[in-house]
């Protein structure tokens, strides 16, 4: 059974198309790269499956909920218990501390605030001594390990990642698609990651590319 289902999807913005996709669908478990290039529609898709953006036409299914006939509390609350989003800008709250981000996305998802579970996730991504740390005292790697530890903590069943390695070294770039491939079988989740790295292509069997925008 498929985890999430896309179809006859399209978006506009200004009269001008930025997304088209007829029908793609992924397993549980599968790990997807979304691939295509610039303005091809790839962070508006990643946003559409998100429940962040209501695309102009079309229906996307996740683990068996058409997002659509959600109230945005509901698709607030659906997103935080089933959906993890890692975006290119990591949105961490300034003010808080690590360990409250994800207490935060925890309580934000209607779900008990389980801080066993939350030191579970920061020790296994290696952020344990950085519990208590504010974002700002974190390096960017540490930042991103924060956001897609904050992205796991409610062992969400899709997991989406918006450019995650374009900016890196091609070590950090490994690491990075590792880890989020660590995290999504650990959760059995559905992973896709929207990326133009070439360097990851050869690294993901299944891939769903996308054409330039008309």
């Amino acid at each position: 059974m498929a985890l999430f289902a896309v179809h006859k999807l399209h978006h506009s913005y200004d009269g001008q198309k930025v997304l088209a996709v007829d029908a793609w669908q992924a397993a549980q478990g599968e790990h997807w790269l979304l691939l295509g290039p610039s303005g091809s529609g790839k962070t508006t898709l990643l946003h559409a499956l998100a429940g962040i953006l209501r695309p102009a036409g079309g229906s996307i299914v996740v683990a068996e909920q058409d997002l659509a006939a959600l109230s945005p509390s509901a698709l607030d609350h659906f997103r935080g218990r089933h959906i993890g989003i890692v975006l290119q800008r990591l949105h961490l709250i300034p003010s808080l501390s690590v360990i409250d981000n994800l207490l935060l996305a925890q309580y934000l998802a209607g779900l008990p605030q389980d801080r066993q579970r939350v030191e579970e996730v920061l020790a296994g991504l290696d952020l344990g001594e950085k519990a208590r740390a504010q974002p700002h005292e974190l390096s960017f790697g540490q930042a991103q390990r924060v956001a897609v530890a904050r992205a796991v903590v409610n062992r969400p069943r899709l997991l989406l990642a918006d450019e995650p390695t374009s900016n890196l070294d091609d070590a950090r770039c490994l690491q990075v698609l590792e880890l989020l491939q660590a995290q999504a079988q650990a959760c059995n989740a559905t992973l896709v990651i929207a990326t133009h790295d070439q360097r990851i292509k050869t690294r993901v069997a299944r891939q769903f590319e996308l054409g330039a925008a008309a």
